[in-house]
């Protein structure tokens, strides 16, 4: 159990990470849209996803006709919305203040997770919210200040955008957690290579429509690899990181752990994400900035305590019920 625990916590942390990514594309792949990049990226996964899907044994039997069109509903919300409308907020509203708004997913999360779940008492809670919303509004001081503003193009795009994010992950996080916990018998690497393929079929099934109102600017910049091969490069990395490793950590996390935990680490994501903005923007972090990340670390270890400490409390009540028996 301990270590079922632990991987779930590890799983959740990396998948942070690895969804935090997403604040940087914008200005990583130079005149190319991030159209673009989308496509490369969810196309490079869904081969990944086709090849585990069709180099193990016993797989075939998964993949029924409910199981594939659940998979490309989740990926449509959880993977490609989500992807668009992160990146879309960062470039309109900047990458500062668009991980400002997406720190609201843990909070929503964990408040409607446990609301579902009931995974602990709400006075366990209030001690690791407390201290996930002070780190919050501490990281985030400085996002809309003049310096956090020069790089905003429209609030009133990239905010609505940023809070359709936190919607659609929130969305994603629950809706997936129950397709895992309705599979059993299914790998969670099944479970993801679905998704992954899901996403790809969306963005390629996208692409005319996309090309025709020219969101896409490979047509025109062109594909060759003299081109298009940091686009390439960059795509088929994050790929592999943050798509690949991000879904596959994200179900591992969603089978090991309650939502309501699950929601409390993945606010490492916004700190993730902010040390990104502040690399983007070349400049150190303030003082707040710095008391901020400690205090939702903070936050996340007592979160992590806690709910061990339930888990642990839980296993002593059942032996002792076992021994007397």
């Amino acid at each position: 159990m301990d270590k079922l625990f632990y991987v779930g916590v590890s799983a959740a942390l990396f998948a942070a990470f690895a969804f935090s990514l997403n604040f940087v594309v914008p200005f990583i792949i130079g005149d190319y849209s991030t159209f673009d990049f989308a496509l490369v990226r969810h196309v490079v996964s869904a081969l990944v996803g086709l090849y585990i899907l069709f180099s193990g044994k016993g797989i075939m039997r998964h993949l029924t006709l409910r199981n594939c069109l659940d998979a490309i509903r989740l990926a449509f919300v959880g993977y490609v919305g989500y992807f668009l409308t992160v990146t879309g907020a960062a470039v309109f509203a900047g990458p500062v203040i668009a991980p400002a708004f997406l720190g609201l997913v843990p909070i929503v999360l964990m408040v409607v997770g446990n609301q579902r779940q009931g995974s602990l008492p709400w006075r366990s809670l209030v001690m690791p919210l407390a201290l996930v919303v002070a780190g919050l509004a501490l990281v985030n001081g400085t996002a809309f200040t003049a310096e956090g503003l020069n790089s905003v193009r429209s609030l009133w795009v990239g905010v609505p955008l940023a809070l359709a994010a936190v919607g659609l992950w929130v969305w994603f996080a629950l809706a997936n957690q129950a397709a895992l916990a309705a599979r059993p018998e299914m790998p969670s690497g099944v479970w993801s290579a679905l998704i992954l393929v899901g996403g790809g079929v969306l963005m390629l099934a996208f692409y005319p429509l996309g090309a025709a109102m020219d969101l896409f600017r490979l047509p025109t910049l062109g594909f060759g690899w003299s081109a298009a091969g940091g686009l390439y490069v960059w795509g088929t990395s994050l790929a592999l990181l943050a798509t690949v490793g991000g879904v596959w950590a994200w179900n591992v996390a969603s089978r090991s752990l309650p939502v309501a935990l699950a929601a409390q680490l993945i606010v490492s994501e916004t700190a993730f994400g902010v040390v990104g903005g502040l690399i983007v923007h070349a400049r150190w972090p303030s003082p707040i900035e710095i008391a901020g990340v400690l205090v939702l670390i903070a936050g996340v270890v007592l979160s992590v305590r806690i709910f061990h400490q339930r888990q642990f409390t839980a296993r002593k009540i059942l032996a002792a019920q076992e021994s007397a028996a």
